[in-house]
């Protein structure tokens, strides 16, 4: 073998006829062999999950993501080439029903801010356990986003941090965030509530204003952490 990809694609690809039916599709993204190795190993103990390609670099896995359309990738952060924030940002262009699931070592704010910026599914440490990471995976390929208890710790000690005071949002506001965390657009959110889109823009404005968040992204993490809104969540709480 001349290549990691070849190696890669000789020992981990799955033909799609060889799928197991009904199995969630994953591709594990980062730049050691050994966690591959381990994370495909320890997952596929669970019989519905399936492995079905692993890469070594954000250039390879985007490839990969672009040609096998696999449910759940997991990504680190920290890959040559191309980050693994550049890689979800990119894949929620190419391939956007591909659910992004950060397994990282960082739990820096910077890096969780953006990665929820971007729409990643969930953001786990890597000092979750098995059972925990398998949970994880579940629930992100459910569409339910999925936040390590420390980093959503980080998240809650920002906003107690702010000197911004939280203002109490209006049934309507309430209603209008519900939908926003929910991935509607202002036409989408507009048409359900029977309301102008113009009225909606300023409805967003005044939820952002309130919460004292800059975009759409940290205004609907912020309301899932703090119970504001019923849209699904989870929260993985290390044992």
């Amino acid at each position: 073998m001349t290549s990691e990809t070849t190696a890669l694609q000789g020992e981990f690809e799955v033909p799609h006829n060889e799928q197991s039916r009904g199995a969630i599709r994953v591709v594990i993204v980062d730049d050691h062999a050994l966690v591959r190795e381990g994370t495909r190993q320890l997952i596929e103990n669970d019989i519905g999950i399936e492995v079905v390609a692993s890469a070594g670099s954000g250039e390879e896995a985007l490839e990969l993501i672009e040609r096998l359309r696999p449910d759940v990738a997991i990504v680190d952060l920290n890959l040559p080439q191309v980050s693994g924030l550049e890689l979800a940002r990119a894949l929620s262009t190419t391939t956007p029903e591909t659910r992004v699931l950060i397994l990282s070592a960082y739990d820096e704010h910077a890096y969780i801010s953006e990665a929820l910026e971007i729409g990643v599914g969930g953001y786990l440490l890597k000092t979750a356990s098995g059972k925990e990471l398998i949970d994880a995976l579940r629930a992100v390929y459910e569409g339910v986003l999925v936040l390590d208890r420390q980093v959503s710790m980080q998240l809650v000690r920002r906003r107690e941090t702010s000197p911004h005071t939280v203002g109490t949002l209006t049934p309507r506001e309430t209603a209008v965030l519900e939908l926003l965390a929910q991935g509607r657009t202002n036409k989408q959110i507009a048409s359900e509530l029977d309301l102008g889109t113009r009225t909606v823009e300023g409805y967003v404005s005044n939820v952002l204003n309130k919460l004292g968040v800059a975009s759409r992204t940290e205004a609907a993490t912020h309301a899932l952490i703090h119970r504001l809104i019923s849209a699904p969540s989870h929260v993985i709480n290390h044992q």
